[in-house]
């Protein structure tokens, strides 16, 4: 099994990171957004590098994992819970998580889980239609806590459901 380094993104990371993430999400989404969503999610590329570069720079964590290559194939991000969520009485919310396929089942999500949020209680939204996603979280401890909301934008037609780990 390959050893995989997990560390604190910089902002030299920002590009490299989210052509890893547009690839993880045509592995996962393919089938339930068009190929126009994704090229739309390409084309904004230069802006995202500008926003992710700046959250970084004003403090925002965001973790990243490299293959024995340095390529980039995973990454993790949280941050305090907004106030929309503050029902569950939990500090932090798991922003995103993200392993390309080919690092599934290597305990690579596991490792940024931890690096994201440790072992505290947290909670996150995952898409409805994401079978594999929910089984990680549970297994981590999260439970759908029968929150769920329609997504707008160019998600439109698709449902995210809200998990919470009160206790690790």
């Amino acid at each position: 099994m390959p050893t995989y380094c997990v560390r604190r993104a910089t902002s030299h990371d920002v590009p490299a990171t989210l052509d890893m993430k547009l690839a993880a999400w045509r592995e996962t989404y393919a089938t339930q957004r068009p190929a126009s969503f994704f090229a739309a999610e390409a084309a904004q590329r230069e802006q995202q590098i500008d926003w992710w570069s700046r959250g970084l720079a004003a403090g925002a964590e965001l973790w990243i994992a490299e293959d024995p290559s340095g390529r980039i194939i995973g990454c993790a991000g949280a941050g305090p819970t907004q106030d929309d969520d503050g029902d569950t009485g939990v500090p932090y919310e798991l922003q995103m998580l993200y392993v390309l396929e080919r690092a599934y089942g290597t305990a690579l999500g596991q490792q940024l889980l931890e690096a994201a949020i440790g072992g505290n209680p947290a909670l996150l939204w995952v898409l409805e239609d994401n079978p594999r996603a929910q089984a990680f979280f549970r297994k981590h401890g999260f439970a759908a806590d029968g929150r769920r909301e329609a997504l707008t934008g160019p998600w439109d037609g698709l449902h995210e459901i809200r998990m919470v780990r009160r206790q690790p």
